[in-house]
């Protein structure tokens, strides 16, 4: 089954769902927004992709490392150790 062309109100979406690493997601809007089969629509998205590498690739950059909660429980453990060792000294 070959698609509709991508009408150009989904590129946006379908661009930033590859700059966010979501290229299933991706491959999803491609198929709703053509009517595309599978194939169709992973190949495209693929070949999307190596555009948009090619000519932004600093969208792709990983984002900025965040600590979340693992860092949030470890920061309180730290302070709570230390509240205790300066109670007691």
């Amino acid at each position: 089954m070959t698609g509709d062309p991508l009408p150009d109100d989904a590129l946006p979406t379908i661009r930033e769902a590859l700059y966010e690493g979501q290229k299933i997601q991706a491959i999803k809007l491609y198929r709703e927004a053509t009517g595309s089969s599978l194939r169709e629509a992973k190949d495209a998205i693929e070949a999307l992709e190596l555009e948009l590498r090619a000519t932004t690739p600093e969208r792709f950059l990983a984002k900025p490392w965040s600590p979340g909660c693992l860092g949030a429980i470890a920061l309180t453990a730290a302070m709570t150790i230390f509240a205790i060792w300066s109670a007691a000294h």
